[in-house]
């Protein structure tokens, strides 16, 4: 007796779910099949998720004498013939939903990660293992197809639902062939067009993938790889001059290279060579500790990354820069899908406080603004701020962005530009200290570098907490052993990274002998009681 195919279609909000339901649905009647659609709303890690539950029965409704086939609403537990879906971990998701089998269920899934909230709040590298998800889609589905349909989308200029249509087609689940699904979609617009292109580019890469009589070998044994090929950023990177080459191992010179890149364009050629003298400074004592690099100079590699990062530290010229960008706007253009004939309009809001204006002044003038806010804040007012909207799409909105970021000249001037520079080299110090003297604590000395991050007092709060371990741990002279100093230095990097309130990181630090942080006062706000208004009986 035949049975109905079963689909169940996951996909984010603003993905086109409801549309891809509705091109099967239409599909299939226009192919002559009974078929039945419903929606499920629910809630994603990210955003509203809408799952579409889908039946098409495979006998063409002429062949079944009038007879009307009964259509379920609601997948059921390990009778699923197609598990769909936009996303890697809502795939996770579904299938520990228990939807999926592996006796039964084919699973087409794009690689694409759109990260949840959790992923992003962590002070570390939050994201979930991409090849662990892909060896989960592979233990609980009996075929699947693992393809990058972002990139298929952006290739094709349109929405993801298109290029998951052209999956579904080119499995040979349904009974539908291709052109009663290009029929469906087809038109003289140029919405249709983009559509089709992403029918056929998802049509192709699942018809490739089934002529791979190896594809469920390459699933487990490596993660996805896109199905376009992106270059890298090693390959835009411009090439180093002849005399740095000589002075670094050639191992180093792509992230080099990109570090001096961004370091230009942060500020000028001047500071990225102070730099690479900083840099060579770690070299030097890596060398000291390691002659023959047996150990890949993972020292130097390490601090080529994070010293770079913390010396484009972000502040209000470097944001007015990049939003002001031409790269910028060709994003966003890209992004809205904004064609010729369209009018768009582009608002930045800002609120900038004390502390970035402070930034740019001097160390005297900048203490006093600091000064002027704090007694603000102890009266029980709020912290100074300036609310602004700024209209990027505008002449004047451009020209006041471009201004604000031409003043790279004003800001080695500004008091953080000096403060930075000094921690920054407290921080190197201790490195290369460390790492003549014992190769294992320099390395974890220069790894701290990744609590540097974010801006505000996420930024500030990474920036104490590194120096507390450089000052308490990497040069405390309680350690009779490097090798327990080392050990001492790495699980107080993980502890900083496991929670911003830094409860386990002031464990850590009083296992290993070194002070907890210390407390940052907060002032009182005394709040009046509004008055009782008196109630006649």
């Amino acid at each position: 007796m035949n049975q109905p195919i079963s689909l169940l279609l996951c996909a984010l909000g603003g993905e086109g779910g409801g549309v891809l339901t509705e091109w099967l649905v239409e599909t299939a009647r226009h192919a002559g099949y009974p078929v039945q659609a419903t929606s499920i709303p629910g809630v994603a890690q990210r955003t509203g998720a809408t799952t579409y539950y889908l039946e098409v029965f495979p006998t063409p409704q002429s062949e079944l004498n009038g007879l009307r086939p009964v259509l379920g609403l609601y997948p059921m537990p390990g009778r699923l013939d197609a598990l769909v879906s936009s996303e890697l971990l809502e795939t996770a998701r579904q299938l520990s939903l228990g939807h999926a089998s592996r006796e039964r269920t084919l699973v087409l899934s794009s690689t694409a990660r759109t990260l949840t909230t959790m992923e992003k709040m962590q002070l570390g590298d939050g994201r979930r293992d991409t090849a662990q998800l892909a060896q989960l889609v592979a233990a609980h589905s009996h075929a699947h197809h693992l393809i990058d349909m972002a990139e298929l989308t952006r290739q094709a200029g349109t929405v993801v639902s298109a290029v998951l249509l052209g999956c579904i087609a080119a499995s040979g689940l349904l009974p539908m062939k291709r052109e009663d699904y290009e029929h469906v979609i087809g038109g003289e617009g140029s919405m249709a067009q983009a559509s089709l292109r992403g029918f056929a580019l998802g049509f192709e890469a699942v018809h490739a993938q089934r002529q791979q009589a190896r594809y469920i070998d390459q699933v487990l044994s490596a993660s996805p790889t896109p199905s376009a090929p992106v270059a890298s950023a090693a390959q835009a990177a411009p090439a180093l001059p002849t005399e740095v080459e000589a002075r670094f191992p050639t191992t180093l010179h792509e992230l080099i290279a990109l570090a001096c890149a961004r370091l230009t364009e942060y500020q000028n050629a001047a500071y990225a060579q102070r730099y690479l003298e900083r840099l060579h400074t770690v070299l030097e004592a890596e060398r000291a500790s390691d002659p023959q690099g047996r150990r890949g100079w993972a020292v130097t590699r390490e601090m080529a990354r994070w010293l770079a990062l913390w010396m484009a530290f972000d502040d209000i010229v470097r944001v007015a820069d990049l939003k002001s960008s031409a790269t910028r706007w060709q994003r966003v253009l890209g992004e809205v899908k904004a064609k010729d004939a369209d009018l768009l309009k582009l608002h930045d809001h800002f609120k900038p406080g004390v502390p970035e204006f402070a930034a740019l002044l001097p160390q005297r003038l900048a203490q006093r603004l600091l000064a002027w806010d704090r007694r603000r804040a102890l009266a029980g007012k709020t912290p100074w701020a300036l609310p602004l909207k700024i209209g990027t799409h505008t002449v004047s909105g451009m020209l006041a962005l471009r201004l604000l970021g031409r003043l790279k000249w004003l800001r080695p001037h500004g008091s953080r530009f000096v403060t930075e520079q000094a921690l920054i080299d407290e921080w190197l110090q201790a490195v290369t200290r460390q790492t003549t003297r014992h190769w294992d604590s320099g390395f974890e000395i220069a790894q701290c570098g990744r609590l540097i991050k974010g801006y505000g007092s996420t930024n500030e709060r990474g920036k104490d907490n590194l120096l507390h371990v450089v000052r308490h741990l990497a040069t405390a002279p309680h350690f009779n052993d490097d090798t327990a100093r080392a050990a001492a230095i790495a699980a107080a990097r993980q502890a900083a990274l496991t929670d911003d309130a830094g409860q386990a990181l002031d464990k850590t630090l009083a296992q290993h002998g070194a002070p907890a942080r210390p407390l940052k006062a907060q002032p009182i706000r005394w709040v009046r009681r509004p008055a009782m208004k008196n109630k006649s009986t």
